[in-house]
């Protein structure tokens, strides 16, 4: 899957998930395969990881996918994008996404270095207009 802007929520992907993303969301409710992000230059990925397996997937240059604490901003665009599954078959997404207490700590950031400096740079330069 690459994504270039668009927002998405899928029950979970195999090899090479997110690969070359350059923007938007992507909610990730199940399992990755291997290489998860590789070439990610931009865009957020958050994927559910109980058992903490993503670390191992990201590809290396991207540095450590970290869990977020709560709560945050994320936490609403989760709850906003989660909420969404109700019109999807995905069997398992409702009955995780209502367990929030639960399953939000289980999420993991995927956010590449050279992204996430950009955007504080654009909100820097915001603060100081």
């Amino acid at each position: 899957m690459r994504n270039s802007g668009a927002r998405a929520v899928v029950e979970g992907v195999g090899d090479h998930g997110c690969e070359y993303m350059t923007g938007g969301r992507v909610v990730v409710l199940g399992g990755v395969g291997r290489n998860f992000a590789a070439g990610m230059s931009g865009g957020i990925a958050y994927v559910l990881d109980p058992a903490a397996r993503v670390p191992g997937a990201v590809q290396p240059g991207l540095g450590r996918p970290r869990a977020e604490s709560r709560p945050t901003t994320d936490e609403r665009e989760l709850r906003s994008s989660s909420s969404r599954t109700s019109a999807t078959r995905a069997a398992s997404a409702p009955s995780r996404c209502s367990k929030w207490a639960t399953t939000l700590p289980n999420f993991v950031k995927v956010f590449p270095r050279e992204y996430k400096r950009a955007l504080m740079g654009i909100e820097f330069g915001k603060a100081n207009y």
